[in-house]
């Protein structure tokens, strides 16, 4: 699998940072809620899946003082930004180019930040779901920052609706959110909140849903023991 953020944004990976919080509501909060969520179980190997610019592992990494987080991410200019960005941190960062469909190692928690919509069908990402729940010890959790959409499509226009008043709300004009919804639908899929839960719920998982708005959804699902 190959993704380049750079192709699919239309921007250099430097801006990406600044833009994201213009595309996406709540965006900080989202991070903060994923982040709250890993580090309350006080693990000690986190595997953060298609990282990016690292802000989540970064967030985690301030919470804890013993955790490792493996970031992978399959775009090396991403992983270069990283690297800037959790310097300080030493060996606590691990940066590796890699697929969420790599095998996963044995850890205590998984998360991903805007990563994951870009698996196309739900069964393949329940399979992936099924791996994270073998890969991880129990009691561990499985975190997914990520936007979620309604099936009923009135429901999904009016949520579309508030997306775009969000970016308007940042300077982006109402024709070019319309057309990053289009660009983006190239590689991207967003599934309801029902159906993700339920898929995580198929692979093992007992799962919460602490935070919504608009689009943007965190997910905790935790394993058993």
């Amino acid at each position: 699998m190959t993704h380049s953020v750079q192709e699919h944004f239309r921007m250099e990976v430097a801006e990406y940072d600044d833009a994201i919080r213009r595309f996406i509501p709540g965006y900080e909060e989202m991070l903060r809620r994923a982040a709250d969520a890993v580090t309350v179980i006080q693990p000690r190997r986190v595997l953060d899946l298609g990282a990016g610019t690292a802000a989540l592992s970064e967030q985690v990494l301030l919470r804890t003082t013993k955790a490792v987080v493996e970031l992978w991410d399959v775009d090396p200019q991403m992983l270069e930004q990283a690297a800037a960005r959790l310097d300080g941190f030493g060996d606590r960062a691990d940066k590796r180019i890699r697929s969420y469909y790599d095998s996963f190692p044995p850890c205590d928690a998984i998360m991903a930040s805007l990563s994951l919509h870009h698996i196309r069908s739900i069964d393949e990402k329940q399979r992936l779901y099924a791996r994270a729940f073998d890969a991880l010890s129990p009691g561990g959790v499985f975190v997914n920052a990520d936007a979620t959409l309604p099936d009923d499509e009135r429901r999904r226009r009016a949520r579309y609706r508030a997306w775009v008043d969000h970016m308007k709300s940042c300077g982006i004009s109402e024709e070019r959110a319309w057309q990053h919804f289009e660009e983006w639908s190239e590689e991207d899929t967003y599934f309801s909140e029902p159906i993700e839960v339920g898929a995580l719920e198929g692979a093992g998982f007992r799962v919460t849903v602490p935070w919504r708005e608009v689009i943007s959804t965190v997910v905790v699902a935790s394993k058993p023991g």
